[in-house]
């Protein structure tokens, strides 16, 4: 088994990495409960490409060799954000303030499937938040049962479910969770 190495790109240098990543989004964005196809992944590139130039974006890759099994990117949430608008059950301001400082959201994290379930997912996370320098951190993510492997990872990494978030008017309904850091 080769070992697995992880390099992390800040700010919109990343964007020149969507070719290295992109077979791996493909491969696990395929797979159920997301079953994403040309279109889904089309609207991600274009996503990915605005996303790569927030304010504190980083990108984690973990290689075999030249391969990429992993991957997981993010970026800080700043006081006009519209992050916690799609929650479908208002949290008070104070948790909901942000200051650009505050909060780094997760918004991918992904391995492909013949790397799970060897720490590969964790070692991506903890690389992605090394050193941020903010109080918290949010994702959201599938529900149970959809995503129950996912969600044990992301419970035992010690995030918290705070609510249900539909952050975009097609979008499934997600569980939003927050990991305190300090």
């Amino acid at each position: 088994m080769a070992r697995t190495t992880h390099q992390l790109i800040h700010g919109p240098e990343a964007a020149t990495f969507l070719d290295a990543f992109l077979p791996a989004y493909e491969e696990v964005y395929a797979e159920p409960p997301y079953q994403e196809g040309p279109r889904e992944v089309a609207e991600f590139i274009e996503r990915f490409q605005r996303q790569a130039h927030r304010p504190g974006f980083r990108l984690v890759l973990a290689r075999e060799g030249d391969e990429v099994v992993g991957f997981a990117f993010g970026y800080r949430l700043q006081a006009d954000t519209t992050w916690w608008n799609g929650l479908l059950t208002p949290l008070p301001q104070e948790l909901t303030r942000e200051t650009g400082e505050r909060t780094f959201a997760v918004i991918e994290l992904a391995v492909r499937k013949p790397w799970r379930r060897r720490g590969i997912a964790g070692a991506i996370h903890t690389r992605l938040l090394d050193g941020l320098g903010v109080q918290r951190v949010t994702l959201t993510m599938r529900p149970e049962p959809e995503a129950a492997p996912a969600q044990r990872a992301y419970q035992a990494w010690g995030y918290v479910k705070v609510g249900r978030s539909r952050p975009w008017d097609e979008a499934p309904v997600y569980d939003a969770m927050v990991l305190e850091l300090r």
